[in-house]
Parts: C-alpha cells; structure tokens; sequence
C-alpha cells in the first residue's frame, strides 16, 4: 500500500490518450461483450492484459476500465480513499470489452488466472484487504458456466499438483463504478508505477 501511494505522488505523469488503447469492433456481426476481473491492484491488471492483448494489434480487447465493483449496495460512488478502508467492501477491478469473434471469453478468464496468485484470500503480494480479492464477475449465465469450467480446468492442471486451491469468487456482476481518471492507464502513464509482483505471467 505504502508503495502504492508513493507511486500516486507522480507528478511529473505524461498525459496519455485513452483512444490509443480502443479498437474498433472486426467487420464480424458479433455484439462486444464484456468481461469483469478483479486480482489485486487494478492497475497492474489492466496493464498485464493490454500488454499481451494490444487493441492495435487487433487481438480482441477493445478497451479497458478500472473501477469498483462487488461493494454494499449502500456505498454508492465509491473513490479510491474509501475502497482502500475497506469499509464499502469493494474490489479493485478491471472492465474489458471484448470482441468474441477474435477473443474468447474462456481464453481472457484463462489469462486472468495465469496472471495473479488466486490461491490467497484478500491478498496479491503486499497488498492486503478484500478489495485485492481475486474474483470474476460474469455477465451472463453462459459466462458463469465458462468461468466454473475453466477453473475446474485450471485448478486441475495448475493447482491440485502443487497442492493448493483456488479461492477466486466467481458471482454475477453487479453495479460498476469507473475508478478516477488519474487510476485509468495508470502504469502506461508511470512506467516505473507500482507493479504487484503477482502480476506476471506464472505459467
């Protein structure tokens, strides 16, 4: 956390254009969907998945978002100050609109799990508290039956063996609430930002 705030006292930040990592949709018919993760600090979340799913090299995600999702539905309008209380109980999470005729919703959720530690309960790294829980909001009934799938995938092939289990939240999506203008791109923004070192390709 302490790092975190550190990294907020940037000044010197470049501005950069959210339209540089937009894409528009393929010529396909296929509607953009949205996909909804949360694993830890947003902002490494957002930059590991535009890192290996550039819009401009047309590999499906068409932009992202960072905000708030998951929290009491009393605490409306949540800010960065009182997500990290943890007292409106929601999780730093990253909204991703996807084309499915190049990228599969199975393929992003598959990622998200190679892409953080899923085994720790309200906590990647240093960074402690339920907004850091490792959760997948769906969409839909047919993303939450592709999201139970590839856990139970995943948990096989990567987790079983070593002995550990994943305790990632898989529930419907609910209220979204965009993060502050300065969170969004933010390690594009500040290259040498704060990184959770669980952000990182595990296998």
């Amino acid at each position: 956390m302490l790092n975190r705030l550190k990294g907020l006292l940037d000044l010197a930040s470049p501005t950069i254009s959210p339209a540089a990592f937009r894409a528009s949709m393929s010529t396909s018919s296929a509607q953009p969907e949205v996909a909804t993760f949360a694993s830890g600090c947003f902002w490494g979340v957002e930059h590991i998945f535009l890192k290996h799913f550039p819009p401009s090299d047309n590999k499906g995600i068409l932009k992202t978002s960072v905000g708030y999702t998951g929290g009491k539905e009393s605490s409306t309008n949540p800010d960065y100050r009182s997500v990290c209380g943890g007292t409106t109980g929601h999780a730093e999470a990253v909204r991703i609109e996807f084309d499915p005729t190049i990228v599969g919703y199975d393929q992003l959720v598959e990622f998200f799990y190679r892409t953080h530690d899923p085994t720790t309960p309200n906590r990647q790294g240093a960074d402690a508290g339920t907004q850091y829980r490792s959760a997948i909001f769906t969409h839909s009934t047919e993303q939450e039956q592709i999201a139970k799938r590839v856990t139970e995938e995943v948990q096989a092939k990567h987790f079983t063996p070593n002995g550990t289990r994943i305790v990632t939240e898989i529930i419907p999506a609910g209220q979204w609430w965009d993060a502050e203008d300065y969170h969004q791109l933010y390690l594009f923004k500040n290259p040498s930002g704060y990184q959770c070192p669980t952000h990182r390709l595990h296998w």
